[in-house]
């Protein structure tokens, strides 16, 4: 089950590099899929299974406290997601892809470290 950790750092990595490289990808992708009800379902299931992998797996990893964290935060955000409704969620997606051209390179930088760190924390 690690290998499944590694591969979602491996992809938080990628996407990290490709909004570094060119945002309106990743950014322009998410503003086309907005409406479409997959797009929530997605973000919640991902946040569940990588917070559900990180706790459970948390003691075998590099820094077994900060995965555990992240690991709950995550199920918290998905917990969250699914209770404010798909209206709601497109609202806050709006809303967070406003930034994407001040910031989405910083994003993209976070995203890359974060991917970088959870792969770094799972090799042995």
């Amino acid at each position: 089950m690690t290998q499944l950790i590694l591969v979602f750092g491996a992809l938080i990595l990628l996407a990290g590099i490709v909004i570094l490289i060119n945002p309106e990808i990743i950014f322009g992708f998410l503003q086309k899929s907005l409406n479409k009800p997959a797009l929530h379902v997605l973000a919640v299931a991902v946040r569940v299974a990588l917070g559900a992998l990180l706790i459970v797996h948390a003691d075998i990893s590099k820094f077994p406290l900060v995965i555990e964290v992240i690991g709950w935060i995550s199920i918290v955000a998905a917990i969250s997601l699914a209770v404010m409704g798909r209206r709601n969620f497109n609202r806050l997606m709006s809303w967070a892809l406003s930034f994407s051209r001040p910031f989405g390179r910083v994003g993209g930088f976070l995203a890359a470290t974060f991917g970088t760190f959870l792969v770094f924390s799972f090799i042995p």
